[in-house]
């Protein structure tokens, strides 16, 4: 007997042993090896200020199960770990952090200082998530971990730059962007976050100079009119046509504004007049420039008033836009207020309401990069999955404004632009130049911005291999294989780092893109600090353990879609680990220390051992075949199915006969196949349950290397075994059956009962002879008895069909028989309802037309079976009917 198994399955006392055993051996470790096909996934570097929460879980979990399979389908793989130094997010923590400790503003403190303390909290706070990923049992190979500021990422971005600057493709010029008040910084626009809400149309008077006439406007942000430069109206308009050309007065101001056309005006929209404001509206900026207008700056950093906005300079904007609609209202300028909702600008970070204002800024011209990542999902060089989500890859691209790239903020990567404090000349170079190359003083200043944070991510999957240097790494691994990521940064990100790949190595960054949904709590919604639902992964894996988890996070997941988390379900994964962890106790309790070969046992396999072998056979064919199409809460599922159901409540059932018999071949036979199953289904969980699958193989006698480098399991067809499915299901189907019937008339388990069994099929009668033991050990059967006319069968039987049979349980007095017609009744109608469905399905041409020809046979056969099992049970209605 051997037993190396604990009585009790406690993850706490294995998975840290276990991490560490596989990095101890290198387990995850890639190199450029020509003996094997690449396969690469990188890891969305998570920022240094979080910690792991549900999403990462479920992000990480995922990549984590395709290295896995991927490792043992025998390639080489590569998980690339690392970090983000998130730049606005990071900024935001430490400045806090040194008001805390310190009683500064960065300001006060200065550059250089404030750096230092950035670095600090890398290295305190940045490890923390990098530990916690371990834990979820993480396979990266954590010997190339990477950081966006580390000195390789670094020069990849200032390259990067210089060669985008250099071919006009970056530019720094005064546009429209998103400010931040809070954060005071300019952002992309898609770290722009838009909510709708509950705001107000104020409807302002705007009196036409030199008449009595006035225009209507309506507006959602009375205090930018400070900033009007004009009015523009539809050219088609005949509200307004007469208008065109003259001057209106700007309340409150009492500026001149020309009264413009433009076809961007929608007459059925507001009043159909609309106030122009190029220094505050992307869409007015845009009428700006085709007009030539003005563009007049009213705020200041922190969105109050300056001085251009005269009484109202210093106000905050809100404080601003009460005072305006209170003295338009003194002036009989406010005609009404209307309630509308309406979608508001927020901050990714903070949530502050953006305020658009024109500023000096870097952009990317984003036109000419666009275009070809554009091309390489329409020509399928990138593949989603599922593939709707290119529709929001090419919506974002195909309508994609230039790219915002600088930041006012300290900690990122500092933007290698150098200005002459002489002449105002400037310099885009890799080194601080030492003169200005225009007036050769020496006085030189480098840009005070850092570039926005996905501009260094967007580089990550050649970066992180070495770019730009030609290492052996990035030619074997560049394009990597598969980017698993949630929907929600398809735009912050993928298309970042397409265009960038194509750009700067001429092929696409990744072959697919598998998109996940998000996590969410029981009720649906989103996780989050203010909801207070959030849930600690790290507390999960203390209670539970991290293959609970991440069986939790795969299980019912489809590529695309949400998922609910459900604290109950972390219970049935648990007891899942459970059945397996006491399942293998039993396997290993029964088994002896010798070897056994198929050799030695081959001639002696029955129909138990047959048939779970080729089922094996099939679940690894359908479980391969769904984990190529990444669908991997499918795969588990499967895996799941044949485990609990036919591994350890069927075979191991049907196999104890034998192990406690005396008949050695027979013994043999059975620890064969119990460990054969046992070692290949650890195989397929390993991907998704890494830590119990790796301790139960290393308790199994003999064991070779460790499971995450075992071969993958290969379909056959040759082990295919349709006669002994056929048999066993016959069979179970029974046992299951007279199990129901037992179970219906309360008969108590240690009661046996005689089996007579009726069938006109010489085949039926083979394999229930065949299976008599299975019939005694696992349905309380004391012997079967066939008989030739069913007249032979005690009026007072329970009776139950199978296909090409009917079985009867004499119970003597422990049957109703109004229970059993009614029992009857309730399977006919069963029955009724498969032949139904079979005949709607075959009558259907959608169905008949394309489905494959055998499941259209699979089909008529089961309508056979069904109509053959209903005239069995009409014959039963009616003999049981005559005795009542």
């Amino acid at each position: 007997m051997i037993n190396n198994l604990p009585k009790n399955y406690d993850p706490k006392e294995f998975e840290d042993r276990i991490y560490q055993y596989w990095m101890e051996k290198d387990y995850f470790k890639a190199q450029a090896n020509p003996e094997k096909d690449p396969y690469c996934i990188v890891l969305p570097p998570p920022n240094i200020t979080g910690q792991l929460h549900l999403g990462h879980a479920l992000d990480h979990t995922l990549q984590d199960v395709l290295i896995r399979f991927k490792r043992m389908q025998g390639f080489e793989t590569l998980w690339q770990p690392g970090t983000d130094h998130a730049s606005i997010a990071t900024e935001v923590k430490v400045v806090e952090k040194i008001k805390a400790e310190e009683g500064l503003t960065k300001q006060e403190l200065g550059r250089e200082e404030f750096l230092k303390r950035a670095w600090q909290w890398r290295d305190e706070y940045g490890r923390v998530i990098v530990e916690q990923m371990k834990r979820l049992g993480n396979s990266c190979d954590w010997s190339r971990e990477r950081f966006t500021m580390d000195q390789g990422c670094s020069d990849a971005v200032t390259e990067v730059f210089i060669q985008l600057y250099e071919k006009g493709l970056i530019y720094r010029g005064n546009r429209i962007i998103n400010w931040c008040p809070e954060c005071k910084t300019s952002l992309s626009d898609a770290e722009v976050e838009h909510e709708d809400k509950e705001g107000h149309f104020w409807h302002i008077k705007y009196p036409i100079k030199d008449s009595d006439e006035f225009l209507e406007i309506a507006t959602t942000r009375p205090e930018t009119m400070l900033g009007d430069t004009a009015i523009a109206v539809n050219p088609e308009d005949d509200r307004y046509k007469h208008l065109i050309g003259k001057t209106a007065i700007l309340p409150l101001v009492n500026r001149e504004l020309p009264i413009i056309a433009d076809d961007y005006v929608d007459p059925e929209f507001g009043t159909g007049a609309v106030k122009i404001t190029p220094a505050h509206d992307p869409n007015d900026f845009e009428i700006g420039l085709r007009h030539d207008l003005p563009q007049i700056v009213v705020m200041k950093e922190d969105a109050t008033i300056n001085a251009k906005g005269g009484k109202y300079e210093g106000m905050g904007r809100y404080e601003a836009r009460k005072q305006i609609v209170k003295d338009l209202e003194d002036l009989g300028l406010l005609v009404h207020v209307k309630e509308r909702s309406h979608s508001v600008g927020q901050c990714y970070r903070c949530d502050t309401v953006v305020e658009p204002m024109t500023s000096d800024q870097w952009f990317v011209k984003m036109g000419p990069l666009a275009a070809p990542a554009i091309e390489a999902v329409k020509n399928s060089k990138i593949k989603f999955i599922p593939q709707r989500f290119d529709k929001i890859y090419l919506h974002w691209l195909e309508n994609i404004k230039d790219w915002c790239i600088s930041r006012q903020l300290w900690w990122g990567h500092r933007i290698p632009a150098y200005y002459c404090e002489d002449c105002g000349e400037m310099m885009v170079s890799k080194e601080v130049p030492t003169s200005c190359k225009k007036c050769e003083g020496s006085s030189i200043k480098q840009d005070e911005d850092v570039l926005d944070t996905w501009f260094s991510s967007a580089l990550w999957p050649f970066s992180t291999l070495g770019w730009p240097e030609k290492t052996k790494e990035l030619e074997y691994f560049y394009p990597t294989d598969v980017l698993v990521t949630g929907y929600d940064i398809i735009f912050f990100w993928v298309v970042r780092m397409a265009f960038s790949g194509i750009e700067f190595m001429k092929e696409v960054p990744f072959k697919h893109v598998f998109v996940h949904g998000l996590v969410r709590d029981a009720q649906g919604r989103k996780m989050s600090k203010s909801l207070g639902n959030g849930v600690d992964p790290l507390e999960i894996i203390d209670q539970y353990g991290a293959d609970a988890l991440r069986y939790t996070l795969v299980t019912g997941n489809s590529p695309g879609n949400d998922i609910r988390f459900h604290m109950e379900r972390l219970e049935a994964s648990r007891n899942f680990a459970n059945k397996l962890w006491n399942a293998t106790r039993f396997v290993l309790m029964n088994l002896d220390e010798e070897e056994i070969s198929l050799q030695q046992v081959e001639d002696h396999l029955n129909i138990a051992d047959q048939w779970i072998m080729s089922r094996l056979n099939e679940v690894t064919r359908e479980v391969t075949e769904n984990m190529e199409k990444f669908e991997l809460g499918l795969a588990l599922q499967k895996t799941y199915d044949f485990i609990w159901s036919e591994y350890c409540d069927w075979y191991i059932e049907l196999a104890k006969n034998r192990l406690y018999g005396d008949e050695a071949n027979k013994k043999k036979a059975a620890q064969y196949t119990l460990t054969y199953v046992l070692e290949s289904i650890l195989k397929l969980l390993h991907p998704f349950m890494p830590f119990i699958t790796e301790e139960i193989w290393q308790s199994i006698p003999n064991f070779k290397d460790s499971v995450i480098v075992a071969p993958w399991p290969k379909y056959k067809e040759e082990a295919k075994n349709y006669q002994a499915e056929e048999k066993m299901n016959l069979i179970m189907e029974a046992i299951k059956n007279i199990r129901n019937l037992r179970a219906e008339m309360n008969v108590v388990p240690s009661r046996k009962a005689k089996l007579m069994v009726w069938t006109s099929k010489e085949e039926v009668k083979t394999v229930i002879q065949e299976g008599e033991q299975y019939f005694v050990a696992l349905a309380g059967i004391s012997e079967i008895q066939f008989v030739s006319n069913k007249e032979e069968v005690p009026s007072d039987a329970v009776s139950t069909v199978v296909q090409g049979g009917e079985l009867f349980l004499p119970l003597e007095d422990l049957i109703d028989v109004a229970k059993e017609i009614e029992r009857l009744q309730k399977e006919k109608t069963k029955l009724e309802g498969e032949i139904k469905r079979v005949k709607g399905k075959l009558s259907n041409e959608g169905f008949t037309k394309k489905a494959p020809a055998h499941l259209i046979e699979e089909e008529r056969q089961k309508g056979a079976k069904y109509e053959e099992m209903l005239h069995t049970v009409l014959e039963r209605i009616e003999t049981l009917s005559k005795k009542k």
